[in-house]
């Protein structure tokens, strides 16, 4: 290859790794898989390798990924918190061993190993001052970090002072647990929220939060691996240190195989690849560090990473197999996916029998065929995926996949709208969907019913006390008073706040049924505009389409919505019920900030974000993440970074907390 054409591919890997990086470190919203980034990353290293005059201080091979994020004062970490050298192969693992061994020599160095699981998470660093804890920041560009101390002292794990007054900086990964994080998404599902990426980004978008209440709500963990200073350390061995960082309370990384040799740590490697699916918590590869301290020292590091220490990459690994069937599952939203049933097989250590089809664009993409040969891939803790069939395997005996037209749950039409790839249940009565549908109706902007959470939502279900959104007018105290222990005054409140809540305005109601595409501006608008639930209901398709702020696809679904006899029958035991079905009288509307366009930047003391943007969006304004030309205000708090220097540039206004509260007040 020639300079000119290498130099030109350089260019375009650093541009698609520096984007990709942005998305997964700064962001938490990664859009390539972690080895589609690591093929990426060694083309570039393999090409700076051959060409090293193009290699620059600027390209993530010679840098850690990650920014730090506005709003968070920034922490330069004493000793740097490094990346890891990856590698995806055993012999490569022999020649880093060979390199040590050979250092080791020379350095008259006895040679032994510590094996760790490499935790995918957030690397993070705790401070501690005569034992109590007093600063944690996040990794950062390795050099500098985020201030995050508020947010770690919410997670449990986490000692806020040792049994010994020392002077101490460790580090750790937090991650969110696999139990944990299947258990996020399905209440995302439920609250109709987008779905988390993966564990990893969960537990960095918990963790980068501005508000700490967020991170605390979040089932957040963490594990320590190294120290990175201590004062007073009595300790040459990295094994016998963690060993005493347990001693002094910390959670430390549970998977810490001490090795006498390369052979030793190499099958320990492979042990943890085959067990990885025992382990309550993810992984993306597997460490291997030298134990005595002395000889990293000897050893030093790069300006990326330690020389003491590799991290093995897993492979993804793929295995023919049969598609037996596909069933098609109602998800808590009303999407309809395909599951396939597949012929068991053994791939990257587990038994994978099914996996989902994602929808009926995916199975058309393949060509996918009952019956069919299928690859499957899976790579880590990523959901084991269909890549192709094998089409030379084909007998004719292949069956066509049926895509439904009615639900299979409840029979209501399943419909696929117009720009959308999954296929949706309409039935508001669908049991599939009932937790979904009662947290969305009794939730704040709709029957605001205190107290009937997800959690105690879910027991009554269980119970099968509740089998209809309507049910809930039918509870009893002693219903209620026997899911919790002294439940008789819970009980009483909860009943108070459902009769209430049938006093609830008709915009309300409308906005608790939960129809698609209808949230609190829509439904306040039909309300307004029809008055009552009847007139609604019978409301023809042209008359819905002249609403405003109703488009036709958003008035098609309002118009097929109360022509469902699921519907019809929700409607008349709402009315039985005594829930409210006419509006109000109409308040004083306050749009003080209307037509104004509001950015918030740096640390606010007296509001969360969330309390300011709710605020503005309550008097008729809005709130962007951007500054520019059509920006009105920015309501700058302390250490206000870019986005203030921007506002300067271009002449916008900029507020005080102190001037934000008088134009409110």
């Amino acid at each position: 290859m020639k300079l000119d054409e290498a130099k030109k591919q350089v260019k375009e890997l650093r541009e698609k790794l520096e984007y990709y990086a942005n998305k997964y470190y700064d962001e938490d919203a990664p859009e390539i898989t972690d080895y589609e980034y690591d093929m990426m990353m060694n083309k570039l290293k393999a090409l700076e390798n051959e060409y090293p005059e193009l290699i620059t201080k600027e390209s993530l091979t010679q840098k850690v990924g990650g920014h730090v994020k506005e709003g968070f004062k920034q922490v330069t970490h004493i000793v740097p918190l490094q990346s890891l050298q990856d590698v995806f192969s055993f012999e490569e693992l022999q020649e880093f061993d060979t390199k040590m061994q050979k250092a080791a020599e020379e350095e008259n160095e006895e040679l032994q190993y510590v094996v760790e699981t490499k935790i995918d998470g957030l690397s993070v660093a705790l401070e501690y001052k005569e034992g109590i804890f007093v600063r944690g920041a996040t990794r950062g560009n390795g050099l500098i970090g985020e201030d995050i101390t508020e947010n770690l002292r919410t997670i449990k794990t986490i000692p806020k002072v040792l049994p010994e007054k020392i002077n101490i900086i460790v580090r750790g990964e937090v991650f969110i647990g696999s139990k944990e994080f299947e258990q996020m998404n399905e209440e995302q599902e439920i609250l109709g929220k987008a779905l988390f990426a993966n564990a990893r980004n969960a537990a960095a978008g918990s963790l980068r939060q501005l508000d700490w209440k967020i991170t605390a709500s979040r089932p957040l963990n963490i594990y320590i691996f190294n120290v990175q200073k201590f004062d007073e350390n009595p300790f040459d061995s990295h094994y016998e240190q963690l060993k005493y960082l347990s001693k002094l309370g910390f959670n430390v990384n549970p998977v810490k195989i001490y090795c006498k040799s390369f052979e030793e740590a190499k099958n320990a490697v492979i042990k943890i690849g085959e067990d990885r699916e025992k382990l309550t918590f993810g992984i993306d590869g597997a460490v291997i560090k030298i134990d005595s301290l002395s000889f990293r020292e000897k050893l030093g590091t790069t300006y990326k990473v330690p020389r003491w220490a590799i991290a093995y990459k897993y492979p993804p690994e793929a295995k023919e197999t049969i598609l037996k069937d596909v069933i098609w599952q109602v998800g808590r939203t009303g999407v309809i996916t395909p599951m396939a049933i597949l012929e068991p097989v053994k791939v990257a250590g587990s038994t994978i029998s099914k996996t989902t089809l994602h929808n009926e664009d995916f199975i058309k993409e393949k060509d996918l065929k009952i019956n069919d040969t299928v690859l499957i891939q899976k790579q880590g803790d990523v959901i084991p995926e269909v890549i192709k069939v094998i089409t030379e395997k084909r007998t004719g005996k292949e069956i066509d996949i049926e895509i439904p037209t009615t639900c299979p749950t409840c029979g209501a039409k399943a419909q696929r709208e117009e720009g959308e790839a999954a296929i949706r249940c309409t039935g508001i009565e669908c049991p599939a969907q009932l937790l979904r549908g009662i947290t969305h109706f009794v939730s704040k902007e709709c029957m605001d019913i205190d107290g009937l959470g997800y959690k105690i939502v879910e027991s009554l279900i269980e119970k099968g006390l509740i089998k209809n959104i309507a049910d809930i007018y039918n509870l009893t105290l002693e219903d209620i008073a026997s899911l919790k222990k002294n439940g008789k005054k819970f009980a009483s409140n909860l009943i108070e706040s459902i009769n209430k809540s049938k006093e609830r305005d008709l915009f309300n109601v409308i906005n608790a049924l939960g129809i698609k595409q209808v949230g609190i501006k829509a439904a306040k608008v039909l309300a307004k505009k029809y008055k009552t639930m009847d007139n609604l209901a019978n409301s023809s398709l042209e008359s819905l389409c002249m609403a405003n702020d109703v488009g036709e696809i958003t008035a098609r679904n309002i118009y097929e919505f109360f022509r469902q006899d699921q519907t019809i029958d929700m409607i008349n035991r709402l009315k039985e019920a005594g829930v409210n079905m006419n509006a109000m009288q109409e308040e004083e509307i306050d749009n003080r900030f209307e037509g104004k366009i509001f950015v918030l930047t740096g640390s606010l003391t007296k509001y969360t974000r969330n309390e300011a943007a709710d605020l503005i969006e309550k008097y008729g304004g809005k709130t962007s993440s951007s500054v520019s030309k059509k920006t009105n205000y920015v309501l700058a708090g302390e250490e206000a970074g870019s986005k203030l220097t921007k506002a300067q540039e271009l002449g916008i206004k900029i507020i005080s907390e102190e001037e934000f509260e008088q134009m409110v007040k």
